[in-house]
């Protein structure tokens, strides 16, 4: 248990920090996860609409942090990559 004042700071302000990082994260996850059940039911052209809001998503978790650069570069890519594939 936090002992100081300031450790006792850190602890509320991580707190607040997870709770922000996890709707981060969760909104990735639910843009992603729509765009792969699109794609999963033949809808191309909903996926492809799709996949702004699932770009825009992982650009804000990597702008804040969530998650790394290369993360977000590789779940793009393999987002339009599995696009490319349905289109084929």
């Amino acid at each position: 248990m936090a002992i100081t004042s300031s450790a006792k700071k850190a602890i509320r302000s991580s707190d607040k920090k997870r709770v922000f990082n996890l709707r981060r994260k969760d909104a990735m996850k639910d843009t992603t996860k729509s765009l792969t059940k699109a794609l999963a039911a033949k809808d191309v052209a909903a996926a492809e609409k799709l996949l702004p809001a699932a770009y825009a998503t992982i650009d804000k978790a990597k702008k804040r942090g969530v998650i790394k650069a290369n993360t977000a570069a590789r779940k793009k890519s393999r987002l339009a990559l599995a696009i490319k594939k349905a289109k084929a």
